[in-house]
């Protein structure tokens, strides 16, 4: 394979639509370009590459080994032109321009708002984009490009993924004051089995990991609740209705003035998650992004070395 194909031209623009929808129909649909003008692009990028850029399957089409390198390439290539530009034009001083986060939605509340009023308390001129989405969801938009940086819950190494900073992010039960099993110093997943339970749902790392801890130790689960918004889960703990599961910095600006309290779980599997500030591999951040990460770095530092 020679030099890489243009990545602003036609051929690379419907084949990473192609990419994003996981099919020629709704890549069409996405552009308003015949689909047969689709296919030809696609079937010439793969005589120009020498290699099948995707798989044909009966429910879509999914990249191949040499399509990920090449999406991956364009990507990269295609921010960092965004990034070249936007020095040109003056916004590498910071002071002026965009920064967009994706995070899991239990940092969306508190500690990300709260950073990003901060920052911009010293750069005004900086605005932002906040997505809250499910753990997996953020690395793929970091690794896609899609978002600056992700601020999320990962089990394991993602490809396509730059960890910049990692702390680790045990699993805790959070309760009111006044609950029986607040003036505990740890708990067991057995004895949080026999109280009310208020878990989201299973496409987070708090839902998988206890899923896995309990039937490792055959410990039957049937929460009170179960919710998609993690808003609703700690508000049915803040009125009595049971216990919750969470991390420190999904909570910690404001659980104790709540009446609230944090009680660690002792089960080991409730402990091997982590969190881990991410950027897309092999992409230089433009100067506000590369700016507020080290600011959200800081933040974090000094929330989890708070008592």
């Amino acid at each position: 394979m020679g030099a890489p194909p243009a990545v602003h031209s036609a051929a690379m623009k419907y084949f990473l639509e192609v990419a994003r929808s996981g099919s020629i129909a709704e890549a069409s649909a996405r552009l308003n370009v015949a689909a047969s003008a689709i296919s030809r692009q696609i079937a010439h990028l793969e005589a120009e590459v020498g290699a099948s850029l995707f798989e044909r399957r009966a429910r879509g089409m999914t990249l191949s080994s040499a399509g990920e390198l090449l999406a991956a390439h364009a990507r990269r290539a295609h921010l960092d032109s965004e990034r070249v530009l936007a020095e040109i034009r003056g916004l590498a001083h910071l002071g002026t321009g965009v920064v967009t986060v994706a995070t899991s939605e239990g940092f969306a509340i508190d500690l990300l708002p709260a950073a990003i009023a901060r920052f911009r308390a010293a750069y005004a001129g900086i605005r932002f984009r906040l997505e809250a989405v499910p753990p997996a969801e953020v690395s793929r938009r970091v690794a896609d490009g899609d978002v600056d940086i992700g601020l999320t819950f990962s089990l394991a190494p993602i490809r396509g993924i730059r960890i910049e900073r990692s702390w680790p992010a045990p699993i805790l039960a959070l309760m009111r004051a006044d609950h029986p099993l607040a003036q505990r110093k740890s708990l067991r997943l057995a004895e949080l089995a026999a109280h009310p339970l208020a878990l989201p749902d299973k496409d987070t790392t708090i839902r998988q990991l206890l899923d896995i801890s309990a039937a490792a130790e055959a410990i039957p689960i049937e929460p009170a609740l179960t919710s998609n918004y993690m808003g609703a889960l700690r508000n049915f703990s803040r009125f009595g209705g049971g216990v919750s599961l969470t991390s420190r910095l999904s909570v910690s600006l404001r659980f104790a003035e709540d009446g609230m309290v944090l009680v660690p779980i002792a089960d080991p599997g409730m402990h091997v998650r982590r969190m881990e500030l991410q950027t897309m591999a092999e992409r230089t951040l433009p100067h506000a992004a590369q700016g507020f990460l080290a600011h959200l770095a800081q933040t974090i530092e000094r929330l989890l070395a708070a008592p």
